[in-house]
């Protein structure tokens, strides 16, 4: 019986490529750059539509980049707001300074803030000009 000649694996054709081995696997996260999960997005976008639509790949991307854009929009002007009255922790106060403070996060979030509290506002009409005495 004569012996069969056994090809290394790749040698010939098929599927099989000597770096997939090595290769780690990447999630759709890192490919696209983000900090956001992708497939935890996509799976929401799926879950929370209606039956019969499909929700893209790029969709699920594209989603949770906007959410991270605004996450950390967020973050940076409450940090800057904790920061100004010399606090080292970001509060439901410095949330609120921050988005009440934002003209186009404020037109987005119309959301009461628990424990926000309120913003320092005087109506230009109750502010005195000056004490005028007529004699």
């Amino acid at each position: 019986m004569p012996a069969k000649s056994v090809a290394a694996p790749g040698a010939s054709g098929g599927k099989y490529k000597a770096d997939a081995a090595q290769k780690r696997i990447q999630s759709r996260s890192s490919k696209a750059g983000l900090q956001f999960p992708v497939g935890r997005v996509h799976r929401y976008l799926k879950r929370h539509t209606k039956s019969a639509t499909r929700v893209g790949a790029k969709a699920a991307v594209y989603t949770a980049a906007v959410l991270e854009y605004l996450v950390a929009e967020v973050l940076e002007l409450s940090g800057n707001a904790a920061r100004d009255l010399k606090s080292k922790r970001i509060s439901p106060r410095h949330l609120q300074l921050a988005i009440r403070g934002d003209d186009e996060l404020d037109l987005l979030v119309k959301a009461t803030i628990a424990g926000g509290g309120v913003i320092p506002h005087i109506h230009k009409q109750l502010l005195e000009k000056g004490s005028k005495k007529s004699s």
